[in-house]
């Protein structure tokens, strides 16, 4: 009984990373035209179509009437405190009151997603930055937030209300989309998607083309070869291979009729 497997019954997949690359650098212009073509059309869907965000932060120094700056006990106590107001500034009640005094047709959901608290490490400062598509409303808002939030943790904690140390600056520059940045990454998938699509069709080809596939793929030794015909290209072999018609005519000239 023959116990010999052929390469088709094996499971294993063997991939010739020299063909890999000789079919991505045949189709390399392909690869650049993509690649450029993706990267375009993210860029100018950055800059076209998503709508520039603008930042503006304020920034609020925490200390109570009992926290002094005498023990290493006394700064723990006040950077606990920080973390605490740090949420106490996103409340519903101090949200709220922020949307009536602007007079914003927002909801409190609304407000707290352009709302970004940081509290620089070791430090009792609150930096309370405001996402706005309007610059001057983002200053607007940064600064309503920090001065609400002082008066309602003054009044509620029965403390001594945050000062304000830093108001709010009208920003120039957008802080985000960056063009620059989503054109990088639109480019980046063009390329790993063509990439990704040829060698997959590398892969996928199991079309018999060479005497080394013969032996890879069926198992049987070579005794002998076609010449290949003059003037036939690499792509008439692989149409042929394919049961493709081959345009004969192409590239000869007519004769004329006598």
């Amino acid at each position: 009984m023959n116990t010999n497997n052929t390469p088709y019954e094996n499971d294993e997949i063997e991939i010739d990373l020299l063909e890999l690359f000789m079919a991505l650098k045949r189709r390399f212009w392909l690869i650049l035209a993509i690649t450029v073509l993706g990267g375009g059309i993210a860029g100018a869907f950055s800059k076209f179509v998503l709508t520039p965000q603008y930042t503006s932060t304020a920034m609020v120094y925490i200390l109570s009437k009992e926290t002094t700056l005498t023990s290493l006990a006394d700064l723990q106590i006040g950077s606990q405190l920080t973390k605490d107001y740090a949420v106490i500034v996103t409340s519903r009640p101090v949200l709220e009151d922020v949307l009536e005094k602007q007079g914003l047709d927002l909801t409190y959901e609304d407000l707290k997603e352009k709302i970004t608290i940081n509290n620089p490490k070791d430090t009792r400062i609150l930096s309370i930055s405001v996402q706005d598509p309007d610059p001057k409303m983002a200053k607007a808002l940064a600064d309503e937030v920090a001065s609400t939030a002082s008066s309602y943790i003054g009044d509620i904690m029965e403390m001594v209300p945050p000062k304000m140390i830093e108001d709010g600056q009208v920003p120039i520059k957008k802080t985000s989309p960056s063009n620059f940045k989503n054109a990088v990454i639109g480019a980046m998938a063009g390329f790993a998607a063509v990439c990704g699509l040829i060698v997959l069709e590398v892969l996928m080809n199991d079309t018999v083309r060479t005497e080394e596939d013969v032996e890879k793929y069926l198992g049987l030794t070579v005794l002998a070869m076609v010449p290949a015909r003059e003037g036939e290209k690499e792509e008439d072999k692989e149409a042929l291979a394919k049961n493709k018609p081959v345009n004969k005519t192409k590239g000869r000239k007519r004769g004329k009729r006598g």
